[in-house]
């Protein structure tokens, strides 16, 4: 039985009618006084369709997931979990016919269609493409093509967060710029780029995350029957990590409070992790304004008191606000230093192979980094296998393309569809063989070389190779392959199937089995089933498209914004891979997140961490010397701070080095107090002499953790 105090139990029990505003740091119980709040409406017979919780991010809603979906909970009814733009997607959709034909929409008879973020950046690839290519947009930028329309998307983003046209999107940043006058062009182009998009948008009723959040916020909201029908439909609200909403979220719950019969807000103190996202803590903390009761919790059952006296010292000592006064952190605090990078990571782990060895679970370990890069993640990743400790992996951002459980199931999947005209190289190949039939790199290698020929794009059988060669690759490989080929050649002599029907038959049918690369990795699983509901997304984006013979697609000789009309037997599948091989940024998938091996060490960039709001016994904190720690992410075609709401946009304010340096000092110390928040027993800063790019690093948090030695 958990044991609550005091404080908790009055939130948990608190009477209907009332409305809870509650803040403290991460630790002190807010999360788990949330989750029993919802557990207390349902055994007081509260009808769990009545309940709405809501978060910024569904990623935030694992601790009350596990809660819904036990089968000791009391049955009858969900409970709505939700995010405010999952809100607005289902209200478009519910309220379609309110707001399509008075929002200007060419074809409000037709059903709109939801884009993710792959498939909006799909159609601005497609519309932004001939102009970088044929008009030179964009050509002082050196940016990947991924991530320029990511920027610009986060640009129409963002002007809908904060309620500005997003006609408005460049003159604002132009304004705010000081510097080369060649980056005025790039806001220009982006300006162009983000308006044509948006055009295509009402042309064909396509609408991403920020066409959802402008309708609701400014039509379907301000709509009698749509308010009518929500705050009807919900009576109590448990609101967590409000701190990193966003501002209309914000204003949209404040108009709301009033009708709900019950409302439990959570707010983290010196958070805000989401604010290069459109996070809005000030716009948060307004609402405690609205609510009857506020509710602060300063008993951390987490951190230890070393570790929450290591979080006093470093926060002063980042912010240069009052003395270090460290008293005794040492016990909180162990350095791992070694000359060079792959030195100071095979230390790491003998020490964490150390704490398993003394009785830590894996699950208590997380090694984290600023930005996890591929090279990075191999580095440890290995030397973890290697030293037999169990471990998983979480990077939102990272295309699928990168990762080798769907490099496989797309290279097979070329292979199993010659009319796609798609044809791997012997090297992917070899490597989807690997990982599928679950071998090592030299037979794998051997086999290729035997059975594959990218001519003709067909696998031969294993029973055609000299007796002699089948006994290097071995009988048990070869019973696998043949099964393998076996099926795939069925594949290609059926009717075609959506490529997310034929990847779940992949998996279910052969990859899963006993014996072949995807049965025991459930890292693999976990990307196959992204993959899998990419792909539907895609598909369901697209079908209604293709149906109307309007695809999108600006071909190589046609103006930008113009269609392909002849779409006849059109292959989606083939376009998926394309789109993938573009490196569009991943959608965030809830499997990414959920379905991993719990029990094992975890590897993340910190932000990510931060964002899965779990704490950890230990931390391993990778070169804390890096600029990484406090430097924001560079972005040429936007900026998250002008573009927000507690920018001063009037004439004349230009965001100079001066602001620059302010956000980095406030980023660092929020990012080390909520990480320190969320350990209970000790943090290893581990650095090296050299970077992992062989040079000294000075970092902002290095030199806060040298003036706290200092000081002891």
């Amino acid at each position: 039985m958990t044991q609550f105090s005091l404080l908790q139990r009055q939130i948990i029990e608190s009477p209907p009618g009332v409305r809870l505003f509650v803040t403290g740091m991460a630790g002190t119980g807010k999360t788990t006084a949330g989750v029993e709040r919802i557990n207390h409406l349902l055994a007081s017979g509260v009808p769990a369709d009545s309940i709405l919780l809501l978060t910024p991010q569904r990623t935030l809603q694992e601790p009350y997931l596990d809660l819904l979906e036990s089968p000791e909970r009391i049955a009858g009814g969900e409970v709505t979990s939700a995010t405010v733009g999952g809100l607005a997607r289902r209200m478009c959709d519910l309220f379609w016919s309110l707001a399509s034909e008075q929002a200007g929409f060419k074809n409000p008879d037709q059903p709109p269609v939801f884009l993710t973020l792959e498939t909006a950046q799909y159609f601005m690839a497609h519309l932004v493409r001939p102009l970088i290519e044929e008009k030179g947009y964009f050509d002082s930028v050196t940016i990947s093509r991924n991530r320029l329309y990511s920027q610009i998307l986060d640009n129409l983003n963002k002007a809908a967060i904060i309620g500005i046209p997003h006609t408005e999107i460049g003159s604002r940043l132009d304004s705010a710029w000081f510097g080369d006058p060649a980056q005025r062009r790039v806001y220009a182009d982006a300006q162009e780029c983000a308006a044509l998009f948006r055009e295509y948008c009402y042309e064909y009723n396509l609408l991403d995350f920020s066409l959802q959040l402008e309708l609701f916020n400014t039509r379907l909201w301000r709509n009698e029957r749509v308010r009518s029908y929500l705050t009807r439909s919900y009576r109590h609200l448990v609101y967590d990590n409000l701190e990193e909403d966003i501002s209309c979220a914000h204003n949209i719950m404040r108009e709301w409070l009033p009708e709900f019969d019950s409302a439990l807000l959570l707010y983290d103190q010196a958070a805000g992790y989401r604010k290069f996202l459109g996070g809005d803590p000030a716009s948060g903390l307004d609402l405690s304004r609205e609510c009857d009761q506020v509710v602060e919790l300063n008993e951390s059952f987490v951190s230890s008191g070393n570790i929450i006296q290591l979080s006093n010292a470093l926060h002063n000592a980042i912010t240069r606000e009052g003395e270090v006064g460290t008293g005794e952190t040492e016990p909180a605090l162990e350095f791992i230093m070694r000359h060079f990078h792959p030195e100071m990571l095979d230390e790491a782990v003998k020490k964490i192979q150390t704490l398993i060895e003394n009785g830590a679970p894996p699950a208590e370990i997380v090694i984290l980094a600023p930005y996890l890069s591929d090279s990075l993640r191999f580095s440890i990743t290995h030397r973890l296998e290697a030293a037999g400790i169990p471990w998983r992996s979480n990077r939102p951002s990272r295309s699928l393309r990168d990762e080798p459980a769907s490099k496989c199931l797309l290279t097979l999947s070329a292979l199993a569809h010659p009319q796609w005209n798609i044809r791997p190289p012997k090297f992917d190949v070899t490597h989807a063989l690997m990982f599928a039939l679950h071998t090592d790199l030299v037979r794998a290698q051997l086999l290729t070389d035997i059975i594959y020929r990218q001519s003709d794009l067909r696998l031969s059988t294993f029973d055609n190779i000299k007796a002699e060669v089948q006994e290097r690759i071995t009988y048990s490989l070869g019973s696998r392959y043949a099964t393998l080929q076996n099926w795939i050649e069925t594949c290609r002599a059926s009717m075609p199937m959506p490529l997310d029907f034929f990847l779940r038959r992949l998996f279910g049918e052969v990859l899963s089995q006993p014996g072949f690369g995807y049965h025991s990795n459930l890292d693999a699983v976990r990307i196959a089933a992204s993959l899998v509901e990419s792909v539907r997304k895609f598909r369901n984006a697209m079908e209604p498209m293709t149906n109307l013979n309007l695809t999108g697609l600006t071909g190589a000789d046609q103006e930008p914004g113009t269609l392909r009309e002849d779409l006849s037997g059109f292959p989606l599948g083939k376009e998926y891979i394309a789109m993938l091989q573009d490196g569009v940024i991943a959608a965030q998938y809830l499997e990414s997140w959920r379905s991993e091996n719990k029990d094992a060490v975890l590897v993340a960039p910190a932000y990510t961490f931060l964002m899965m709001n779990r704490p950890a016994a230990f931390q391993f904190w990778l070169d804390p010397g890096s600029d990484g720690w406090s430097q924001r992410v560079a972005q040429p075609l936007t900026h998250p701070y002008v573009l927000s709401r507690e920018w001063d946009a009037s004439p004349g304010r230009l965001w100079l080095d001066a602001d620059e340096m302010a956000l980095e000092t406030e980023a660092l110390a929020r990012l080390v107090g909520g990480l320190l928040a969320r350990c209970r027993e000790k943090i290893f800063p581990a650095l090296s002499d050299l970077g992992a790019a062989g040079f000294e690093q000075r970092g902002s948090l290095l030199r806060a953790f040298q003036k706290v030695l200092i000081e002891q």
